[in-house]
């Protein structure tokens, strides 16, 4: 039994828990906030829910911690300390700062002796597979990422975070001439803005400059400045009314060539009822794989580019050939 912590518990958190459960190899041990414990019910009876100060020192018993804190902010920081300490899985997700993350925690982790997979999700995460899959079958292509439509998560919390903003739900949505063109395998040129609007829903504080707060939306590297992108303010009541749930999902699609003429188009889609129970779902598997590598002896940083398939199934290895090769 792998014994699994969690270190936040917003929507990932309880996701992640939910995709805890249903896996029969893992158990979720604690769940450690940095907010006061006392005040935090979670789903799981008699689970304890501990300060995230019980995690100092390394002496907690867990096989991995699964970080779900905000990604822009939080990760940075908190995955290479706790790298330090145990088997880490996070799921950072700012593209453009994978690279340093990668980085900081391979550092921290190498030096513990411990394991940490970083961008654990569906993008990053099982799109980056498929993309790389695809490139790596048909060298001679393009691939093209559409998200969508749905609530991301990453960039509603990236809103809430701007002074007047009191909730958001931020709507990607595939441009459909876009999407079209590239699944009839015209392979065009497109430039992000062509690719996907943005829409999002704010509620605003009482008295907030509403005219900045669109203006901050709008201008944010590596969340909006490169999107067409809608503020709507509505009330408390219409986001809990029209806004509540977080579906989500998207296509990776491929178009490649071999001999002349010849074309070939490759397409992962998903559609996704919550996001983050999905994306949970996907934490916990890596978190399996975290523990069974650094069992071998294996520690650093690790990307989903880095893990073999089988370290990601509870299966064995004989029943994965001859039931799912």
């Amino acid at each position: 039994m792998i014994k699994i912590g969690i270190l936040g518990y917003g929507n990932l958190g309880r996701g992640t828990e939910a995709a805890i459960k249903k896996n029969p190899d893992l158990a979720l041990t604690a769940v450690y906030t940095r907010r006061n414990p006392e005040a935090l019910t979670i789903n799981t009876p008699g689970v304890p829910v501990k300060s995230a100060e019980a995690l100092e020192g390394g002496k907690e018993d867990i096989d991995v911690l699964i970080i779900c804190g905000g990604s822009a902010t939080d990760l940075p920081q908190m995955t290479p300390k706790y790298a330090a300490l145990y088997n880490v899985i996070d799921s950072f997700d700012t593209h453009a700062n994978i690279p340093q993350h990668f980085a900081n925690v391979d550092a921290a982790a190498k030096a513990a002796g411990k394991v940490g997979i970083i961008s654990c999700g569906w993008d990053p995460g099982m799109f980056s597979i498929n993309r790389l899959y695809s490139l790596s079958v048909l060298p001679d292509g393009e691939a093209y990422t559409f998200w969508g439509k749905g609530v991301s998560q990453g960039h509603s919390d990236a809103v809430r975070r701007i002074d007047g903003v009191k909730d958001c739900r931020q709507y990607t949505i595939p441009v459909p001439a876009a999407l079209e063109s590239v699944r009839s395998g015209k392979n065009p040129t497109l430039t992000t803005r062509e690719k996907h609007t943005r829409e999002c829903f704010v509620v605003a504080e009482d008295g907030a400059d509403l005219a900045r707060i669109e203006s901050e939306i709008k201008t944010m590297p590596n969340y909006f400045s490169d999107y067409d992108t809608t503020v709507h303010f509505i009330s408390a009541e219409e986001m809990a009314r029209d806004h509540s749930g977080l579906p989500h999902g998207g296509s990776v699609i491929y178009g490649g060539t071999t001999s002349d003429g010849t074309k070939h188009v490759i397409e992962y889609s998903l559609k996704l009822d919550s996001n983050p129970e999905f994306t949970g779902s996907v934490l916990a598997a890596f978190a399996r794989a975290a523990v069974r590598l650094n069992q071998e002896g294996r520690s650093g940083a690790m990307s989903v580019f880095d893990i073999a398939p089988a370290y990601l199934s509870p299966k064995t290895a004989e029943e994965l050939r001859a039931h799912y090769l």
